[in-house]
C-alpha cells in the first residue's frame, strides 16, 4: 500500500501533465447547468429530450472496464453516475482521463441522460473538464475516519464520507430555524448584541480575557447571549427581543460542555415566569417535533417523552428528598460534610458554590422532562425574588436526562436589590471565586431609569445534543482542537 506522501507526489506529477497541455487544473469558472439533485429529480424529462447538459461534482468512485469507465459524482445535493466510453468521448480525452483523474477530484462532465440495463440513472459523457485536482486520497468508503480525534480535525472528510453526519448538521440547522420562526411568529424582534464586553453578565462562568489595543484595556468574550444588553432594549421600548449567538466560557470540557457554543436568549416584557413556563414548553415541543418529527426519543440512556404536560418540582424539596439536607438553612460545614460523604468534588467553599454542587448531584438522578422551580436567591443573582418567600426566586429550569436544558426567570428590575446582589457577587470575586458574576454599574443605572416586568429565557445547543443523543462536541461542526505540535 502506498504512503500518503507517495500518493501525493504521484498526483503532483499529474499536475504537470495538465500544464504540458496548457490546461489549468484549478479554473475559477464552471459550466455546470444543473445540480445532481435536479438531474435526478428531472431525469425522465432529460432522458426523453436527449438534451445535452453539464453537471459537476467530486468523484467518489471510479470503475473501469477497458474502454468503459463508470464514475460517481457528488456535489453536496446528491450523487449521480457518469459513463465514459472511449468510442464516444474520443481516444485522447478518454486516455487523458485515465492518466490524470483520481477519486476525490472535482470535475464537470457534459452529456445526455439514459437508463442502464440495471435501471441506473446515468449520463453518457461526451466531454469532461477538471475543476479541482485533489492531492490527497479520500478515506476508504467503507471505513472512513476511524480515529475520533482525526474525525474532529478533518470534519470535512467526516461529513463527506458519512451521510449520517451531514444529516445531523442539517437537523441542527432546522433546529435553530424552528426557534427563530416560532419567536418571529410570536412578534419577537431578532437583535445582535456585543460579544466583547467590559464586564461579563448574564451567567456565572469563567470568561476568556483579552486586550483591546485601541482603548488599552482588558475586555472579555461574553458568557451569555447579551442578557444585560437585551434587558436594556426592554427599557428602550422594545417589547420582545431575542438573539441566537455564540457564547464563550473558559471552563473544562465534558460531553455537555465546550468552551464555545451557540445559545438562544429571549426577553419578553409584561410576561412573568409562570406565563413564560407555559410559553416555552409550547415552543420547545414545537421545535423538537420540527427537528425530529417526534416527541419520543432515547438519549443518554433514558427514554424521553416530551408530549405530556411537564411536572413541576421544587429545588429545596428535591434536594431534601434525595440527600436529607435543607440547603436554605444548612451551614457550609454541613454542606461540605454531605459532599464529602457523597464523594463529590467541589470548587469553592462558599454557600453559593456548595449549594450548587449539591443540586448538581441531585439533578443527575432526574429523568424528566420536569420544570424545576423555587430556586434559591443565593444562586440566582438576576432573578426576581418570590413575594411569599424572598429566599427563593421566580426561576424555572427544564431538567432532562439528568441535565439542565434551559434557564428562565422573572427578571429582577429593582435597581437597589440588583445592586445589593452585585455587591454580594463582588465579595465572592474578592474571595477568589472565578465564576461569580461581575458587577455592572451601568446596568444598575439603566434599571434606575426603569425596566418593565419581564421574563427572560435561555436554551442552547446542549438541548439539540440531547435530542440527537450525542455529546455536545459531536454536534459542533468545528470544535476547538489543540494543534498537533502542542500535544
Amino acid at each position: 500500500m502506498s504512503s500518503i506522501d507517495e500518493i501525493r507526489n504521484a498526483r503532483i506529477k499529474k499536475l504537470e501533465l495538465f500544464k504540458d497541455k496548457g490546461i489549468n487544473p484549478y479554473p475559477a469558472e464552471s459550466n455546470r447547468e444543473i445540480s445532481l439533485k435536479e438531474a435526478g429529480e428531472n431525469f425522465d424529462d432529460l432522458e426523453k429530450s436527449k438534451e445535452t447538459k453539464w453537471i459537476a461534482g467530486r468523484i467518489m468512485s471510479i470503475r473501469g472496464q477497458g474502454a468503459i469507465i463508470f464514475i460517481t459524482l457528488n456535489d453536496g445535493t446528491g450523487n449521480f453516475q457518469g459513463l465514459l466510453k472511449k468510442d464516444v468521448i474520443s481516444d485522447d480525452k478518454f486516455n487523458f482521463f485515465n492518466e490524470v483523474v483520481d477519486i476525490g477530484d472535482f470535475i464537470e462532465i457534459q452529456g445526455s441522460f439514459f437508463t442502464t440495463q440495471r435501471g441506473e440513472k446515468t449520463m453518457e459523457v461526451k466531454n469532461w473538464r477538471m475543476l479541482s485536482k485533489s492531492l490527497r486520497p479520500l478515506p476508504e468508503k467503507w471505513h472512513g475516519l476511524q480515529d475520533v480525534e482525526e474525525r474532529f480535525r478533518k470534519r470535512y472528510l467526516d461529513i463527506l464520507m458519512n451521510p449520517e453526519i451531514k444529516n445531523l448538521f442539517e437537523k441542527k440547522a432546522k433546529f435553530w430555524s424552528a426557534f427563530r420562526n416560532f419567536l418571529k411568529k410570536e412578534n419577537f424582534l431578532e437583535v445582535e448584541t456585543p460579544t466583547i464586553e467590559v464586564t461579563t453578565g448574564g451567567a456565572e462562568a469563567r470568561p476568556f480575557k483579552t486586550h483591546h489595543n485601541d482603548f488599552d484595556m482588558d475586555v472579555y468574550m461574553r458568557i451569555s447571549v447579551g442578557e444585560l444588553w437585551q434587558k436594556r432594549l426592554l427599557a428602550a421600548g422594545f417589547e420582545r427581543v431575542f438573539e441566537i449567538g455564540r457564547v464563550y466560557r473558559n471552563e473544562g470540557s465534558s460531553p455537555e460542555h465546550t468552551q464555545e457554543f451557540t445559545n438562544l436568549e429571549f426577553y419578553a416584557a409584561y410576561m412573568d415566569y409562570k406565563q413564560g413556563t407555559e410559553f416555552t414548553e409550547r415552543m420547545i415541543k414545537e421545535v423538537a417535533k420540527e427537528t425530529l418529527g417526534t416527541l419520543q426519543f432515547e438519549t443518554h440512556g433514558y427514554k424521553i417523552d416530551l408530549s405530556p404536560k411537564w411536572e413541576h418540582i421544587t429545588y429545596i424539596d428535591t434536594i431534601k428528598k434525595i440527600l436529607d439536607i435543607d440547603v436554605l438553612f444548612a451551614t457550609e460545614k454541613e454542606m461540605m460534610e454531605k459532599l464529602d460523604e457523597l464523594g463529590v468534588k467541589y470548587e469553592g467553599t462558599n454557600l453559593e458554590r456548595l449549594t450548587d454542587s449539591l443540586w448538581k448531584y441531585c439533578r443527575k438522578q432526574i429523568v424528566g422532562p420536569v420544570w424545576l422551580i423555587d430556586v434559591p436567591k443565593l444562586v440566582s443573582p438576576l432573578s426576581k425574588a418570590k413575594t411569599e418567600n424572598p429566599m427563593l426566586t421566580e426561576r424555572v429550569q427544564l431538567i432532562l436526562a439528568g441535565a439542565e436544558m434551559t434557564n428562565g426567570f422573572s427578571e429582577l428590575n429593582d435597581p437597589i436589590d440588583q445592586n445589593n446582589r452585585f455587591e454580594a457577587q463582588k465579595k465572592l470575586i474578592n474571595e477568589g471565586d472565578q465564576e461569580a458574576m461581575m458587577p455592572d454599574s451601568e446596568f444598575v443605572e439603566m434599571l434606575e431609569y426603569g425596566m418593565p416586568p419581564a421574563f427572560g429565557f435561555g436554551i442552547g445547543e446542549r438541548f439539540f445534543s440531547f435530542l440527537v443523543n450525542k455529546s455536545l462536541r459531536e454536534t459542533q461542526l468545528f470544535s476547538l482542537m489543540k494543534p498537533k505540535n502542542l500535544e
